[in-house]
Order: structure tokens, then C-alpha cells, then sequence
């Protein structure tokens, strides 16, 4: 008895993991969802330039300041991860002659080679970045949507 008894604990705590493991999926898939159905773009683009974009932001923001917009999304971490590296093509060297960062991800030039490399205009940050505010401010949290909304003016 006492072992069925441990086997349904086991079970039952194994059933709890892998739920709480898909919630976090769900809420990646929710932004990238928004992402693919309004702006008609391939998960991997919707990943990668909403990572770019939360990236830039995050150069933007003070520590405290972002730990608000990652505590409203779970899934900035996995966001983020999915950008593409930061290249260091014309965009980048042009931004530094001109006295701005070359940083990567973090500068604009970094973000419009991101889009770029994963096969879409530089405009279209303009397109994502209406999407993630709707999103952030949808998941509760109107100060993390205006910590965002004020890092985006930068681009």
C-alpha cells in the first residue's frame, strides 16, 4: 500500500512539473502568436525580433527598471535567447562614425540587422513594437508597458 501510495505522489508531482513547464510555453506562444497572426510573420521571426526588441529595451532600462518588465513576461529570457547574434555589418560601423554605440542588440543599428537577418525590413520594427506594448499592458502590468513604451522612443 505504502507503495502505491509514494508511485501517486510521484505521478502527481510529475503531472504539476511538466503544467507549470507548458504555462511558460503558452506565454511565449501567446506574444509570438500576436506576432504571427497580426503582423503575418514565421515564429522565428516573431521570436527573434520581439528578443531583439527586449534587448534594446533592456540597454535602455536600469536593472531594477527591466526586472519589472521580466517579472510581467516570464518570457523575455527566452526571447531574448532567440535573437539573432548581433552582427557587426555597415549599420553598426556607420552608427559608430557618427558618435553612437555599436554595441550589438542593444543600439538601433543593432536591432533593424537583427530584422535584417531574419529576413525582414527594418521597418518592421515599427510593426512589432505597437504588438509588444498591447501584449505587456494584456499581461497586467501598466508600468512595465510604459517602461517599455519609453524605451522604444529611442528607435
Amino acid at each position: 500500500m505504502k507503495r502505491s501510495g509514494h508511485a501517486f505522489t510521484a505521478i502527481a508531482a510529475l503531472v504539476i512539473v511538466l503544467l507549470s513547464t507548458g504555462t511558460g510555453k503558452a506565454q511565449t506562444s501567446d506574444l509570438v502568436g500576436m506576432l504571427t497572426s497580426q503582423l503575418g510573420v514565421t515564429e522565428q521571426q516573431a521570436s527573434g525580433g520581439a528578443g531583439s526588441l527586449l534587448n534594446f529595451a533592456k540597454g535602455q532600462m536600469g536593472a531594477g527598471d527591466f526586472d519589472v518588465v521580466s517579472s510581467t513576461l516570464p518570457e523575455v529570457t527566452s526571447l531574448v535567447g532567440a535573437a539573432p547574434e548581433a552582427s557587426s555589418g555597415a549599420l553598426g560601423s556607420a552608427s559608430s562614425l557618427l558618435g553612437g554605440s555599436s554595441s550589438g542588440l542593444g543600439d538601433v543599428a543593432g536591432v533593424t540587422s537583427a530584422f535584417s537577418d531574419l529576413g525582414m525590413s527594418p521597418t518592421m520594427v515599427n510593426e512589432f513594437v505597437p504588438v509588444i506594448l498591447e501584449y505587456t499592458q494584456s499581461a497586467g502590468s501598466e508600468q512595465a508597458m510604459q517602461l517599455l513604451k519609453g524605451a522604444f522612443s529611442a528607435l
